[in-house]
């Protein structure tokens, strides 16, 4: 698994974002929920939030240094 990591971010500061901090698109709690760079450089997938259990369509785009953009959708039912 090591080696993937390494294709998908190459050497720089050794930092990869594990987490994230997002505000729920329901009931505007801050919620930190776990990013897993191991899905690659883009992810996408569904989670409830923690407080009012709703679920979010999740998009995660990791830059070239690490980094994770997050953005949330709701999920209309």
């Amino acid at each position: 698994m090591m080696d993937f990591l390494d294709d998908e971010f190459p050497l720089g500061d050794g930092v990869v974002d594990t987490e994230a901090e997002v505000q729920c698109p329901y009931c505007g709690e801050i919620v930190v929920i776990s990013l897993d760079p191991g899905d690659g450089s883009v992810a996408e997938y569904v989670e409830d939030c923690e407080v009012c259990c709703r679920p979010w369509q999740v998009h995660i785009e990791y830059a070239s240094d690490g980094h994770a953009s997050v953005q949330l959708e709701t999920l209309d039912d």
